[in-house]
């Protein structure tokens, strides 16, 4: 009988846990050099806006903080130079 009562108590243990996943993380295309950041080359810059114009994140981009940084900066001068818009119609 104190086996089975044993056995209830590590069940009950177990039920709040999630179990850990490992994933390889996402390597950052502008770290690697797969995406060239440059103000002038507004295709590859709309590649990391939404459809309404806004920056996409990097939770969603795959994009280091330092990446974000660089893409952020050349996003706002091609919208200065009227490259990409500011906000979609």
């Amino acid at each position: 009988m104190e086996n089975n009562e044993k056995s209830k108590i590590k069940d009950k243990n177990l039920v709040g846990r999630k179990r850990q996943t490992s994933y390889k993380r996402k390597e950052c295309p502008v770290e690697s050099g797969a995406v060239i950041v440059d103000y002038k080359d507004a295709r590859s810059l709309q590649k990391f806006t939404s459809e309404r114009g806004k920056v996409l994140p990097r939770r969603i981009s795959s994009v280091s903080s330092r990446g974000q940084r660089k893409l952020a900066t050349a996003i706002k001068r091609a919208r200065y130079l009227a490259l990409l818009p500011y906000v979609a119609d």
